[in-house]
């Protein structure tokens, strides 16, 4: 990613950020590794470090912590441990038994329940292969105090046993002469010491000559020798030899342990670098509690769409000083790109272009930020900021020099993946022409379609801004009756600079603010008024007009529904007169049989005239019964029921459904007068005239139908509608589509489920439920099944 000017990061601020993350750090290596952080520019990358950070706060937030304390850097000892027979130090080995102490307790960690609550953490160790006798061996060798064991060899057992035993005896025969030398007088106050690693006597230099033995050292001023006796010379050689063997065996147990390390030497550079993986997203992890931070939504474009966001420095600030931080949102996209802030000094305008660059330089390097997680953010190849002073002496450049070669390299290496943030733009020359200059510069910039926030105070800049598209004005709201700013962005309108207010405010005397009025004239005045008239017009109009093809498509979407529902109401009504007529024509037979029965009796009483005048009777009703069934049949299959089929025949690969409703199926073929329909995973041959041809899956909730075959749609209808995490535009359509689909299945309780969060879906929930008369009740279960992150809903 491309970052200009050079001293970017601490225009913006990140380095401070930085800086906090490198205090959340356990070992060297990872405050290293956290004072590198890369930027991505890979919308995957991006995503995969963020949840890992996400997942990592979930664990601290459930006290379910990922192990993780104080390591050190291995890499010197690994590369010795790689020479052939190099034996390690016993610190060397204790650093690297620290590292596969803490890689056991991760790998432990990570089980197979873990597993599927933290995915992105776990697939960091998924390829490596935690080798458990390594840590085995080492402790088989060194005790918890990192000091080799007594008992790490037989040998060395042996060893230490008979310094112990020499030690007794030494220390018996110690005493024995020392009581018997003090007895005699022959000893100073301090009896005895260590000199050259030898336990002595502490002799006055005048009873030296009376004891036999090894004078090891005098005192300074040569009053007292310190003297080793005769008869435990022998005992000390004998310890001094055991210390010797002791000294060799433990060299011999670190070889043969260093031999066993040694072919895993790949194994534990990868354990370290795990280490150092989880120590940076630890710190992130951390530093994201304490800034409030949460994962956006990332999209694969230069984009913003940010809600109740704060400067992560400035929370953290206030936070420790118990004041309130004032949250903004944002959301520039394809229409507007480009955010032309203004307001007065030191109403947060600086503060909010920072935020910008700085919250998309942190989502970048991985980094959660403190915004809501409904927030979408962009991905952007370029970075760059003009802040502050820039005068250089090195390069012998005035601020505004210096600004103007800003401005010169980012119009050279600017395009539609740039994001560029400018403070006080134009300024640091003369007001008029500052101002022509920079509108030239905005101009060519936003034909390379950049996306950026530019803070000004120039009127020239804020007309340029209503009038070309791709951007937008922008204001810090002031109040006007306290005469302080309310540090809240408000999108659509610029701002005035108050400059006459907050210098009275200030306490100069009105004598200079008249005269500072009178210079000025009243144009600037007028300019700012009218661009805020007509800025505000435009709002309300662009309003109007979205309001208006909202209505539009949702009228549309309910004639559709109309259209459907009455179709489907005749069908249903002509069914049910052929289920009426098939019954008359079914009781008619079995009067029929009736008769039958009824004339062989009469042909039996020879009564036949009788007989044939009911015969003739009977089937004369029937005939006409049976007319009438096939008027009803013709009704229902020979009129076409839905106009887009209308004197349409089947065809094959059309998309047709029964006429008694149910599945929509893909004709297969045709033979005579069936089709095969494959409906789902399943294969029909259906009568040619019980289907009829559609040209899409309608995706409305269908009516009972008459027929025993058909799917009955209403109960197919899901109460419980989830926009969790969705935007508000997508969440507004979910709703209506969900309620009209309950009206037309006649739901009476529904559930909606939008979350907590900062309540802006709860309120887009309730506000829309009131556009429907059908609404009989709003409200909310108890904490403990949700709480105020489900709206329920009562139909009538």
């Amino acid at each position: 990613m491309l970052l200009l000017p050079k001293d970017v990061l601490e225009k913006l601020e990140f380095t401070k950020v930085i800086d906090l993350l490198v205090k959340e750090c356990y070992g060297e290596l990872g405050k290293e590794a956290a004072r590198n952080l890369p930027f991505e520019t890979d919308r995957k990358r991006i995503e995969r470090l963020l949840t890992e950070v996400s997942e990592l706060k979930r664990s601290m937030e459930q006290n379910d912590r990922v192990p993780m304390g104080p390591y050190e850097d291995i890499e010197g000892d690994l590369k010795f441990l790689d020479i052939e027979d190099y034996v390690l130090d016993l610190e060397g080995i204790q650093r690297i038994g620290a590292i596969l102490r803490l890689t056991q307790e991760i790998f432990e960690f990570f089980n197979a329940n873990r597993q599927p609550i933290y995915p992105a953490l776990s697939e960091l160790i998924q390829p490596l292969q935690y080798e458990a006798g390594l840590i085995e061996e080492i402790d088989r060798v060194l005790d918890d105090h990192g000091q080799v064991r007594p008992d790490a060899s037989p040998r060395l057992a042996k060893i230490r046993s008979s310094i112990g035993a020499k030690q007794k005896e030494l220390d018996k025969q110690f005493r024995f002469l020392a009581n018997d030398y003090q007895k005699k007088g022959w000893l100073t106050d301090n009896v005895e010491s260590f000199r050259n690693g030898r336990r002595v006597l502490s002799v006055p230099a005048e009873h030296k000559r009376k004891i036999r033995g090894i004078i090891h050292d005098e005192s300074a001023t040569g009053k007292t020798a310190f003297i080793e006796p005769e008869p435990i010379i022998d005992i000390n050689n004998d310890i001094f030899d055991l210390y010797n063997e002791e000294r060799r065996e433990i060299y011999k147990i670190l070889k043969d342990l260093c031999t066993v390390l040694r072919p895993f030497i790949p194994q534990i550079r990868e354990y370290a670098g795990l280490l150092i993986a989880l120590d940076v997203i630890q710190a992130k992890a951390r530093l994201a509690f304490d800034m409030r931070g949460q994962m956006p939504k990332v999209i694969n474009k230069p984009h913003f769409s940010i809600q109740m966001a704060f400067h992560p420095l400035l929370y953290v600030k206030n936070k420790q000083l118990g004041r309130e931080t004032v949250p903004f949102d944002l959301v520039l996209n394809g229409k507007n790109r480009v955010l032309v802030l203004s307001g007065p000094n030191a109403g947060g305008k600086s503060i909010t272009m920072k935020s910008i660059g700085l919250l998309q330089l942190m989502v970048q390097a991985g980094l959660l930020v403190p915004m809501d997680e409904i927030s979408e953010m962009g991905i952007f190849h370029e970075i760059f900021a003009d802040i502050g002073d820039q005068q250089s002496l090195e390069d012998d450049l005035s601020t505004y020099s210096s600004r103007l070669e800003n401005m010169r390299n980012f119009l050279e290496k600017a395009g539609p993946r740039s994001l560029i943030v400018i403070d006080e733009f134009g300024s640091g020359t003369d007001p008029q022409i500052g101002g022509a200059i920079a509108e030239a510069i905005l101009h060519e910039l936003n034909t390379k379609m950049i996306f950026g926030v530019i803070t000004t105070h120039y009127s020239n800049l804020k007309i340029f801004a209503f009038k070309t598209e791709g951007l937008v004005n922008g204001s810090m709201l002031f109040d006007k009756e306290q005469l302080a700013p309310t540090y809240q962005l408000r999108i659509g309108r610029p701002g005035s600079s108050y400059a006459f207010e907050i210098a009275q405010k200030s306490g100069l005397s009105k004598e200079v603010l008249h005269y500072a009025k009178k210079r000025t004239g009243r144009n600037e005045k007028a300019v700012d008024e009218l661009l805020v008239d007509l800025q505000q017009e435009k709002l309300e109009l662009e309003e109007k007009l979205s309001q208006n093809k909202d209505r539009e498509a949702q009228l549309e979407k309910l004639i559709r529904n109309y259209d459907q529902l009455h179709r489907d109401l005749e069908f249903k009504r002509k069914r049910l007169k052929l289920d009426e007529k098939e019954l008359e024509l079914s009781k008619a037979a079995q009067e029929n049989r009736a008769l039958n029965q009824l004339v062989k009796e009469l042909r039996q009483q020879k009564d036949v005239e009788k007989a044939s005048a009911r015969i003739k009777e009977l089937k004369q009703e029937q005939v006409q019964l049976s007319e009438q069934v096939e008027e009803v049949k013709k009704e229902i299959y020979e009129e076409p029921q839905f106009a887009p089929s209308k004197g349409k025949p089947v065809e094959v690969g059309e998309y047709v459904r029964l006429r008694t409703g149910g599945a929509t199926g893909v004709v297969e073929a045709i033979q005579k007068k069936k089709a095969t329909v494959l409906m789902g995973d399943m294969r029909m041959t259906i009568q040619l005239r019980d289907l009829q041809v559609v040209k899409e899956p309608l995706k409305i909730a269908s009516t009972r139908s008459v027929g025993t075959d058909t799917v009955d749609a209403a109960s197919k209808f899901e109460n419980k509608l989830d926009i969790r995490g969705m935007r508000m535009e997508e969440a507004l359509k979910k709703i209506e589509e969900f309620v009209d689909k309950a009206l037309i299945s006649n739901a009476q309780s529904l559930k909606i489920l939008h979350g907590k969060g900062t309540g802006a879906l709860k309120s887009l929930v309730r506000n829309k439920l009131k556009e429907y008369k059908a609404v009989q009740s709003i409200s909310h279960p108890e904490e403990e099944f949700g709480g105020d992150g489900i709206t329920l809903v009562e139909l009538h």
